[in-house]
């Protein structure tokens, strides 16, 4: 009787449904549809894209107004390059030095909260910001966009020419970081594109002109 009863259960075992290969495979798909459907948090990325982009802006509009500054006033290609060199230098340690302090009081902030709340995750002390991390990326950045036109200018000894070449290496590199930092955001591209090349421009225009009018003066 026993051999009876366990061949009798080994029927009943073997007689379970299995799924069928489409049954998998629909599961499957659901499971990356679902996947696929759920909204990325384009949040995490706010402060390295806000860093980095707004230092490559940064860079490339003070760098190449202090240099078409110079340009109104001196027609020497080694001053606009000087010139636009320390810039780069400056600008990279004061936005370095600025991010530093700005993202550590942030970083003393939530650890103020935490501190009050000592339940949270440890996911949730995985995202703190990191002061050391932004002021990298923001120096860096802006150096990267502070070398725009530095190279557009340094091997060009015509004057005229040189500011022209200034001025459309600058446009299309605007266009571009513009372009990015929306595209990386999921932001109007065009619009972003627009306001940044404008600003641009404007920062350029005044600075030559004021420059060309007060070393016209005399002064």
């Amino acid at each position: 009787m026993s051999t009876l009863n366990k061949s009798s259960s080994l029927n009943n075992c073997t007689k379970l449904p299995l799924p069928s290969h489409d049954q998998m495979t629909s599961t499957h798909n659901n499971v990356v549809d679902e996947i696929q459907s759920q909204p990325f948090d384009y949040s995490k990325r706010a402060q390295w894209l806000r860093a980095a982009v707004l230092g490559a802006n940064d860079g490339l509009v003070s760098t190449a107004s202090l240099m078409m500054g110079i340009g109104a006033v001196k027609h020497d290609v080694k001053a606009m390059i000087l010139t636009g060199f320390a810039g780069l230098i400056a600008g990279a340690c004061s936005m370095a030095i600025g991010e530093f302090v700005s993202v550590y009081s942030q970083l003393d902030i939530e650890m103020a909260h935490i501190r009050r709340n000592k339940d949270l995750e440890e996911e949730e002390r995985e995202k703190l910001p990191n002061p050391l991390q932004a002021a990298a990326a923001s120096a860096l950045a802006f150096s990267i966009g502070a070398m725009v036109p530095l190279l557009a200018a340094a091997f060009i000894r015509e004057y005229r020419v040189r500011l022209g070449v200034v001025v459309a290496a600058v446009t299309m590199a605007l266009v571009g970081f513009g372009w990015l930092g929306a595209a990386l955001g999921k932001a109007p591209t065009v619009r972003s594109a627009v306001r940044v090349l404008i600003g641009g421009w404007t920062a350029m225009a005044v600075t030559f002109g004021l420059t060309k009018l007060i070393g016209s003066s005399g002064l």
